[in-house]
């Protein structure tokens, strides 16, 4: 990842919080880091605001929205805003870039569309295991330009692909989407150890392998709900 000014900012810039998004379920400021003259808005989610998940009690959401972006610019996807984990007014929590969407774009007709950025998202997705890709998850500046947020709820060791993108379901992986699962395998230990447990490692390393043998898009399971609710 190229380290600009921007990013600095980010990094090490004063967070200063300006207000709640009060419909989202886990504590999600929004926030400008000021550095150097810049002020960059971004999302702050404090770790001390997570409500306990029973079926994700290793480590924490943040952790995992921090393995997403990393693993998508391992990957040379640029899918996922840039997000890292550090201090704020509320304490340790993940701050991401903010991303100005487009008015003029129908999220849903997009994300319903076989775009190719869509397409890379459904196999991102697919790669991480998550389970809450709403439409309201996708941030489109062009339809060249799309970007996704909210990964807090990925890397579970099992089956809980949840989606609204399921419009490729049983498609063949192009060459360079096999080229992309065979690259999670060389860089997954690598860049995410530290921040996603072993078991869930190992569940990621075994989902590759097996969307490998597959070649194609998975299909909804029919022992999880496959989309999430609400949808939006």
């Amino acid at each position: 990842m190229k380290v600009t000014l921007r990013t600095e900012a980010i990094d090490r810039g004063e967070l200063e919080v300006e207000g709640r998004f009060v419909d989202a379920s886990n504590a999600t400021l929004f926030a400008h880091c000021l550095y150097e003259g810049l002020s960059i808005p971004v999302i702050y989610k404090p770790i001390a605001g997570e409500r306990p998940l029973w079926d994700f009690p290793d480590g924490n959401l943040a952790q995992r929205e921090r393995a997403t972006y990393l693993l998508s610019e391992e990957l040379g996807l640029d899918l996922v805003p840039y997000t890292i984990v550090r201090e704020g007014p509320f304490g340790l929590g993940m701050v991401q870039e903010w991303i100005e969407i487009s008015e003029e774009i129908d999220v849903i007709a997009v994300a319903q569309s076989k775009n190719s950025r869509i397409r890379l998202m459904a196999l991102f997705d697919a790669i991480i295991n998550n389970t809450d890709r709403k439409y309201g998850h996708i941030l489109p500046i062009t339809e060249e330009q799309i970007f996704g947020c909210d990964h807090g709820v990925t890397f579970h060791v099992d089956p809980k692909l949840r989606t609204v993108l399921w419009q490729f379901a049983g498609e063949p992986f192009t060459i360079l989407e096999m080229q992309t699962l065979t690259q999670v395998l060389k860089v997954a230990q690598l860049r995410l150890r530290d921040l996603i447990s072993p078991a869930e490692m190992d569940a990621l390393l075994l989902r590759v392998r097996a969307l490998m043998v597959a070649g194609s898009f998975p299909f909804p399971s029919e022992d999880w709900p496959s989309i999430p609710w609400p949808p939006f």
